[in-house]
């Protein structure tokens, strides 16, 4: 476990220094200038995306939703998957007209792909009216980065390696005022042979607890009433300090107010027996547990370096089952590995007609340049992977017509979040089960619990009436 290193309150009160430089230029604009965010991928480069938001708000920018509008427009990516990738390199190219039209339009790019050198040298050659481009560990300094282009009209790339730091104190601005995303650690130590994460995020690094305490309990008193934890391992939180994840968990539980906590993403090899004990014994926390189990087959599971093996895995599931009957149990599933032949599919097949997930996160296999599994021989077609892809689909379907049929003529307490999903005339949330769930409302329900009676299942979701 590297050591978690923080960054120092001089280097804070010197980005706080040009924000305010820049905060000065912008106030010579004839009007507010407007920035146009976007953040691909995951709720880590979500909740990234807010902190970018909030130091541009603190900067003097407004905001659209429209890129022909924008004086600044940025592009905060993700580097999981190649088609991710592909996106934002034909987002960026369809920015070259508005940079010819207008001249003085800054365009950056950050987060995990950019992280990737090869990456950072393609957007640099290919891309020359791209201004600014910075990784994942220099977030903290992006108004410094920013001014630099202002006062001397210069491009800027800024990739340092490094294990990651953590920076305290990074104005946000929130996307809901009832929901709230609260990272809890970065990085993460697995290498999964299949995973760009360990190489552009950093080694795991935890937050002090009582500044997550401390940020949660502020959220609640604000009115906010789902705090999602996140992690690319949360159950690693705290490994590197004297407060584990389920601790963390107690902790958080036991504060006063209206409120579920949900967290993301959960390693295998990590869950334990006392961390389900916690969740069912909990007044707050979701009966959710995203567990990814990527294969069915121990070969596979050894060769994607996992770290644990499918008779673990059913252990954790059965017991999870037994102590919270109503939990909601979700996976991401990887087809066609480098070296998978049908016979182990076979096996991931298997287990999903074992556990029945109500849902499934599947994907087939994308080649990430820099990882063992990309030197790997893969010798299966494509087009044989979407075979096998589309009869996984057939499974998990299948489960999903039965997942969610038993909580009809139950009432579950649902988070209004909006309209609804099924049918606009009416309003949509989640349980604590984190299934979607569309019911008669109104617009005075939204960022409210309410209880609702299911009427009716689908495979994806749930439909029902509120009890008044």
């Amino acid at each position: 476990m590297a050591l978690t290193q923080l960054v120092s309150e001089e280097e804070i009160k010197e980005q706080r220094f040009f924000t305010q430089r820049v905060r000065a230029v912008t106030h010579m604009f004839d009007r507010i200038p407007l920035a146009y965010t976007h953040s691909y991928g995951c709720q880590q480069n979500v909740s990234d995306g807010e902190k970018i938001n909030g130091m541009l708000a603190e900067m003097g920018y407004g905001f659209t939703d429209n890129p022909d509008e924008a004086d600044f427009i940025l592009y905060n990516t993700c580097a999981v998957r190649e088609n991710a990738e592909n996106r934002v390199f034909g987002n960026l190219g369809a920015l070259k007209h508005l940079k010819n039209r207008n001249p003085d339009l800054i365009i950056a790019v950050c987060g995990c792909m950019v992280q990737q050198g090869h990456i950072a040298d393609r957007i640099k050659k290919t891309f020359p009216f791209v201004d600014l481009v910075f990784g994942t560990h220099v977030l903290h300094k992006f108004p410094e980065y920013l001014y630099s282009i202002f006062a001397e009209d210069k491009r800027v790339f800024m990739i340092p390696e490094s294990d990651g730091v953590i920076c305290e104190g990074i104005p946000v601005k929130r996307d809901s005022d009832f929901k709230a995303s609260v990272p809890i650690m970065y990085g993460c130590n697995n290498f999964c042979t299949y995973c760009i994460v360990p190489y552009v995020r950093g080694r795991e690094r935890s937050r002090a607890p009582e500044e997550i305490i401390s940020e949660v309990k502020g959220l609640i008193e604000k009115g906010y009433r789902e705090i999602l934890l996140l992690g690319q391992n949360v159950n690693s939180y705290g490994k590197d300090g004297s407060l584990d994840f389920k601790g963390l968990l107690k902790e958080l539980d036991s504060l006063e107010g209206e409120f579920k906590i949900s967290f993301m993403t959960s390693h295998p090899k990590d869950c334990t027996t006392e961390l389900i004990d916690t969740i069912a014994d909990s007044k707050h926390i979701s009966w959710h547990l995203h567990l990814p189990v990527q294969s069915g087959s121990n070969r596979i599971l050894k060769l994607m370096n996992r770290h644990y093996d499918v008779e673990k895995y059913l252990s954790l599931v059965d017991y999870a089952r037994k102590r919270i009957p109503d939990i909601q149990l979700t996976t991401d599933i990887i087809v066609g590995f480098p070296s998978e032949t049908y016979e182990d599919f076979r096996e991931t097949l298997k287990l999903m007609e074992r556990v029945k997930y109500d849902s499934a996160f599947t994907f087939i296999y994308s080649k990430r340049s820099g990882t063992k599994a990309a030197e790997m021989d893969d010798p299966v077609s494509e087009e044989e992977k979407g075979k096998w892809f589309r009869e996984l689909l057939e499974v998990q379907g299948k489960a999903g017509d039965e997942a969610y049929k038993k909580y009809v003529g139950k009432t579950l307490r649902v988070l209004c979040e909006g309209r609804g999903r099924t049918d606009e005339s009416l309003y949509t949330g989640k349980s604590r089960q984190n299934i979607i769930v569309d019911f008669n409302g109104n617009e005075q329900h939204i960022g409210k619990f309410v209880d609702v009676k299911i009427t009716k299942a689908l495979n994806w979701a749930l439909v029902g009436e509120i009890n008044e």
